[in-house]
């Protein structure tokens, strides 16, 4: 695997640890895998800096208990850029009812500036 490659991937693992963290770690993981004025935006939501998008972790995972973020597939990447699909996962069945795909620049320190989510599959109602 060259240098390139991992530097996308260990952003996008730090990335699912920060989807993926308890409501005692989403603020350390968060601030772990973006930078400081790093921003979040999808469908459903635009926001910056690491209190917000820890709101928005924590608001995921209210509206959908016992599932887990998931990669799916490989990550792709070239300059500061990075894209990856992804699955929100049902702990208990292996359901995933929601997924998508996301685009993430990266700064000098490879810590995540801006994600552009796309929601692929929604279930009804979410």
């Amino acid at each position: 695997m060259s240098t390139p490659t991992r530097r996308y991937e260990n952003a996008v693992a730090r990335y699912f640890e920060a989807w993926n963290a308890g409501p005692d770690t989403v603020a350390k993981a968060v601030a772990a895998a973006w930078t400081e004025d790093g921003g979040y935006t999808d469908p459903l939501a635009d926001v910056r800096g690491h209190e917000q998008i820890a709101a928005v972790v924590t608001a995921a995972h209210e509206q959908f208990p016992g599932f887990s973020f998931r990669l799916s597939g490989a990550v792709d990447g070239h300059h500061d850029t990075a894209r990856f699909s992804w699955e929100l996962v049902s702990n208990a069945d292996g359901s995933a009812p929601v997924a998508g795909f996301d685009v993430i620049t990266l700064d000098g320190e490879d810590r995540i500036r801006s994600v552009f989510g796309f929601l692929d599959r929604v279930p009804a109602g979410a």
